[in-house]
């Protein structure tokens, strides 16, 4: 997860399907008692482009490829998670699955680490009225 006191570089994918909703994964906030939503992807490894990073984040959680990748902008995020401190430069994309099948399912469970995590197809506008909490916050303007 996140080391307190560090910056951390990531990229994030958005994938939007016809029916005005975009997958995100879900997670919980203990301290804050909050749930949000967040686009899926991961750490940029040195020497790795921020492209070929989110290609083999969506492999390694999802196991899927994706496709039709655009590049959408840097985004800078210090927030806090479970009562500590974090800081993330994200280099956010829009991209499709390459694989049709998962537009067709509600939900995917999938292991990060130690942690079981779920992503789902969320209503974009509820999205972006704040009803569900996205994070970083910014995301919303790419919705």
């Amino acid at each position: 997860m996140h080391n307190p006191n560090k910056i951390r570089f990531l990229v994030l994918g958005l994938i939007k399907d016809n029916n005005n909703r975009v997958f995100l994964s879900q997670g919980y906030d203990a301290s804050k008692q909050q749930y949000f939503y967040r686009a899926l992807g991961g750490g940029i490894e040195f020497g790795e482009r921020s492209v070929d990073a989110l290609k083999r984040e969506f492999q390694e959680e999802l196991d899927t490829a994706i496709a039709n990748i655009q590049y959408l902008n840097c985004l800078e995020s210090i927030f806090s998670f479970n009562g500590q401190p974090g800081h993330e430069v994200i280099q956010l994309y829009q991209c499709d699955f390459a694989n049709p099948d998962f537009y067709q399912k509600e939900e995917v469970r999938f292991n990060e680490g130690e942690r079981e995590k779920v992503a789902r197809w969320v209503d974009i506008d509820k999205c972006r009225s704040g009803e569900l909490n996205v994070v970083p916050e910014q995301v919303r303007t790419y919705l």
